[in-house]
């Protein structure tokens, strides 16, 4: 998973760049990058670390244009090189940068057209250089002097035609403006807005609608299935359906988990999805567990705390706060290595001894994965004195591999998978456990856009809105199992950073 957000303004683009990406960090914490567009050149900078981290003042005073976008990543089954850091970039035609999130599911045979009938070389094992390959030979084939939308939204047809999978994609074409596409099921998240100024209307487009909310944008529309939106430097936007079938399909997952939740994704509030869940997770509880006594709920932060809430309101429960949460430390989710997750685990959360000492408590979690944070979490509520401790997944079983962006383990280290829920609660040291049922959780997503009649919710059912070969699934367990080894033997220290500009330091 990783953020992206494009911006055109007839003014610097820089910081209000930097901000959005700032705003998005929870989506990505590998690395980050920016793209500016000055008079035809590229300024671009983008290294391993977080957006303060990456962009000191040096690197913004050389960051100058009017439009630009950035990206911030998180690896999924690919390594975790520096060199795959976003926006990428191709000289011809034109010139053209990309930011990418998600994950193309035929990025191996499009690679071998490329090098074969296309005649262009790749440099990484990134899917997302592919794409942005496939884009700019494409469009060669219709490349006139002067570049048009029509142009665009020609060659973007034939895009459609050859990738599958999910992306959602910002591009700049040096001299022309922003493009912005989203895949023919809509799986990633991409929206836009605008303002106006004195220096006339500005467009924003992102991964979530808080990075355009928080900076003053008003929100236009989610970009639609297999929908492109281009915005020239002069002149009005467009937008046309380029993909020959469409179905609107969102990630689950990003309701669950990866949005924040004052996001609002394809029309569908994430708070109140969040609500929701817990409330039917409650509702749950009170028919299945009615010789249990819960003394208080407390929410693993930060990403359960709504349904938590929620849900200690439905069964008239008291609701605490139970774990104190640094909040320098990032998300253990999308940390890469399983030992640096569980060592975050500990410097990231401490508890409060006074909330659990001789009661029955009931600990909230957005969803069990790995199950390794969840077992250490029950270990410190055990250590802080609690009589029991009872587990809720406010959402189902994670049981299958994701392929669309989101770096979920080989399913035979999922814990869920090939496991009923006894045997998970005895795994993790729960004395009971429950998890919130799928109908639920496709229900209270719908609660919120109803003409939304299916979800991408391939971690829960195995089904694949897109299709899938069995062998892509060996090959991407086979890549995660590589990186993991060579992660494990790797100097996490070296945060060596890329520099990229067209004058000198």
């Amino acid at each position: 998973m990783c953020g992206i957000v494009g911006v055109s303004m007839g003014e610097p683009v820089n910081q209000t760049i930097f901000d959005a990406l700032t705003v998005l960090q929870h989506r990505g914490q590998d690395a980050a990058g920016m793209v500016t567009c000055q008079d035809k050149q590229f300024n671009l900078r983008k290294g391993r670390g977080l957006v303060r981290d990456v962009f000191r003042t040096r690197h913004m005073l050389k960051l100058q244009g009017n439009m630009g976008i950035g990206h911030l990543r998180y690896p999924t089954a690919g390594t975790q090189d520096a060199s795959e850091a976003q926006p990428l970039y191709v000289n011809s035609p034109y010139g053209i940068v990309l930011a990418h999130n998600g994950n193309l599911t035929n990025a191996a045979e499009l690679q071998q057209t490329l090098f074969q009938d296309n005649l262009r070389h790749i440099n990484t094992g990134s899917d997302s250089e592919v794409l942005l390959n496939i884009f700019a030979y494409e469009l060669s084939r219709f490349a006139t002097a002067k570049l048009t939308p029509d142009v665009i939204f020609a060659a973007m047809q034939r895009v459609y035609a050859r990738c599958r999978g999910a992306y959602a994609v910002v591009m700049m074409i040096a001299g022309f403006g922003l493009v912005a596409f989203r895949d023919p099921n809509g799986i990633r998240p991409l929206i836009f807005g605008e303002r106006e100024t004195e220096s006339g209307r500005q467009i924003m487009v992102a991964s979530e609608s808080v990075a355009l909310t928080t900076l003053g944008f008003t929100i236009v529309d989610d970009i639609q299935p297999g929908e492109v939106l281009i915005v020239p430097q002069k002149g009005e936007y467009s937008r046309r359906t380029c993909a020959q079938k469409v179905q609107l399909s969102p990630c689950l997952f990003e309701y669950v988990y990866f949005a924040r939740p004052d996001s609002i994704i394809d029309k569908i509030s994430v708070y109140k999805v969040r609500l929701s869940m817990g409330k039917r997770l409650a509702q749950k509880i009170r028919r299945e567990w009615q010789n249990e006594s819960i003394d208080v709920v407390i929410p693993i932060p930060e990403t359960s705390r709504s349904s938590a809430m929620s849900l200690a309101i439905e069964l008239d429960t008291k609701f605490r706060e139970g774990f104190v949460k640094n909040r320098y430390i990032g998300r253990t989710f999308i940390m890469p290595g399983q030992k640096t997750r569980e060592k975050s685990v500990h410097q990231k959360l401490n508890a409060i001894d006074l909330e659990f000492h001789q009661k029955n408590v009931l600990l909230v979690d957005d969803s069990i994965v790995r199950g390794t944070t969840s077992k250490e979490i029950i270990d410190m509520a055990r250590r802080a004195g609690a009589k029991k401790v009872f587990f809720a997944s406010a959402a189902p079983q994670v049981r299958f591999a994701n392929i669309y962006g989101i770096d979920m383990p080989c399913v035979q280290e999922l814990i869920a998978h090939n496991r009923c829920d006894e045997e998970i609660a005895a795994k993790i040291g729960a004395d009971r456990l429950t998890f919130l049922d799928y109908s639920d959780l496709v229900a209270a997503a719908q609660e919120g856009n109803a003409s939304i009649t299916e979800f991408e919710s391939s971690v829960f059912t195995g089904h694949y809105v897109t299709g899938i070969e069995h062998t892509y699934l060996q090959r991407v367990d086979a890549l995660r199992a590589e990186r993991n080894q060579t992660s494990a033997g790797a100097d996490q220290s070296d945060l060596t950073q890329i520099d990229l500009y067209n004058t000198p330091e």
